[in-house]
């Protein structure tokens, strides 16, 4: 017996308006919308709205609005709604619940109980428009000390592999086949053109995307997908992935129903099915393990690149952190539990992890205690949103940011949260022909490289508000931060102190 579910999604028709072109019935993927050709008129199952609204930026009459449905239950706070429909779901199927994006719950977003200091009286700022302004950034290993031949200048000190950034901001890793080509394609040239870094998440590389290597962060993770020696030359970092924050602790997951033909290839796994990444990186059960590949890496590329390690922000990401230093990476990736993803156990996404704020805070406090803090760079992400959050996360003590939900948005992504279905309204997180053409690559990667130009002039601002003409001298300057609304034992994991202090 199936339960009745009232709809998530009203949709109302204005039949004043609505001139029965059937737009919204060719605009939507999740058949919400049809046409009664014996009444001559376009109707809706409501029930299977997801709440995108392409069809109502894509009326020409403006006769549809979507809105959420006010039928709700009786009210509960313990038994929301979403609680009951979850159980009814699970008691139909018997399986795990997916779902895509980041976090949704309302846990503590603790950018926003961050606030920067600005320059007064006694520190004039500086205008970024009529005084030079630095934005570059570095990432890789610093040296513990720097010598000079005094009779060249020139630099004695033998320099670990660096990867020179234009913006302290990248693109965070989502993997070919979550999202489209046209959304790889579209992060590659905006890379390109901004003079930083897109993610090929875990997998593999297109090979019309090779030309954007030196834009390029190829990644390893426990799966493999895509991974061979012209994969680890081309790119200009390497990653291992060992965790997410949307998914801490398990594996990844890409559904059969994405893995097209082309996915298939670059992936290097039949078409048609599951991509399933193991929870576990087999190679790496120790420290030691990890240190094993990360320098099995640096030998497959001649010690040309750096070496990532990216994991999930969790408990004990400060110990870990450490370990992983001491290991060689050169950069540590640190991923908050509002990291998005094409698709996840909601019950995980919801359950495990922590605030990547807080897990900055530790690592880098951690790193700078045990006197390694320049032997690796420190780059976060999950629920970066403005350059406002940018310019606290290097405060707090990152080199530098990834966004992916952020660029997704630019990209048209309205958080329907149904990236595992194949189905995106959009075309981002598909792998379906027709859908993917609704990304234009020019299109997007303009709009990419415009939301970075943007926040790199709000960067600059925020910069010369402080009186200070270079990212680097914001970095793990905690001094310039002030927390409010935050109780003491918060304030110190931070390392901030109280506003008005």
């Amino acid at each position: 017996m199936k339960t009745y579910l009232p709809s998530r999604f009203i949709i109302e028709r204005d039949p004043s308006r609505c001139i029965q072109c059937k737009v919204c019935v060719n605009q939507c993927t999740f058949d919400v919308h049809y046409y009664d050709a014996e009444d001559d008129e376009v109707r809706s199952h409501e029930e299977n709205c997801v709440g995108c609204h392409r069809c109502v930026i894509f009326c020409p009459t403006n006769a549809l609005t979507v809105r959420r449905n006010p039928l709700d239950y009786r009210e509960n706070y313990n038994w929301r709604p979403e609680v009951i429909e979850d159980i009814i779901k699970q008691s139909e199927t018997g399986g795990v619940l997916l779902t895509g994006m980041g976090n949704d719950k309302g846990y503590p977003i603790y950018w926003d109980h961050l606030l920067l200091n600005a320059s007064q009286v006694t520190n004039p700022s500086i205008d970024p428009l009529r005084e030079p302004m630095e934005l570059t950034t570095y990432l890789g290993q610093k040296p513990d000390r720097v010598e000079i031949e005094p009779s060249s200048l020139s630099l004695k000190t033998q320099l670990a592999p660096q990867v020179k950034l234009d913006t302290p901001i990248m693109f965070a890793a989502m993997s070919y086949g979550a999202v489209s080509i046209n959304v790889h394609k579209s992060l590659a040239r905006a890379a390109a053109g901004a003079g930083t870094l897109w993610n090929t998440g875990e997998g593999g590389l297109h090979p019309e995307l090779y030309k954007y290597g030196n834009n390029t962060v190829a990644q390893v993770a426990s799966g493999r997908f895509g991974v061979h020696p012209e994969y680890l030359d081309v790119a200009r970092v390497i990653e291992i992935k060992i965790g997410q924050g949307a998914k801490p602790g398990i594996g990844g997951h890409l559904p059969g129903e994405k893995v097209s033909a082309e996915v298939s290839a670059t992936r290097m796994i039949p078409e048609g099915t599951d991509a399933l990444s193991p929870a576990p990186q087999h190679d790496i059960y120790s420290i030691e393990d990890l240190a094993q590949l990360v320098y099995a890496l640096k030998e497959a590329t001649n010690y040309t690149k750096p070496i990532a390690v990216k994991i999930a922000a969790v408990h004990n990401s400060a110990a870990i952190a450490s370990g992983m230093v001491r290991a060689g990476a050169d950069i540590i990736v640190l991923d908050g539990l509002r990291g998005g993803t094409g698709a996840t156990p909601k019950i995980i996404r919801d359950n495990v992890g922590i605030p990547i704020e807080l897990a900055l805070a530790s690592v880098d406090t951690r790193l700078r205690q045990e006197g390694i803090r320049n032997q690796a760079s420190i780059v976060i992400s999950g629920g970066i949103r403005n350059s406002g959050d940018v310019a606290k996360a290097i405060a707090l003590g990152a080199d530098a940011v990834y966004i992916g939900t952020a660029a997704l948005v630019a990209l048209g992504c309205t958080l329907c949260q149904q990236c595992h279905t194949g189905k995106c309204a959009w075309g981002i997180c598909t792998s379906n022909p027709a859908l993917t053409k609704r990304v234009n690559p020019d299109i997007g990667a303009r709009r990419l490289t415009n939301l970075l130009r943007g926040w790199s002039l709000e960067l600059k601002d925020i910069l010369g508000g402080m009186g200070i003409n270079a990212i680097e001298s914001l970095r793990g300057n905690r001094l310039q931060l002030r927390g409010i609304g935050l109780t003491d034992t918060e304030l110190e994991i931070l390392g901030v102190k109280m506003a008005g202090s």
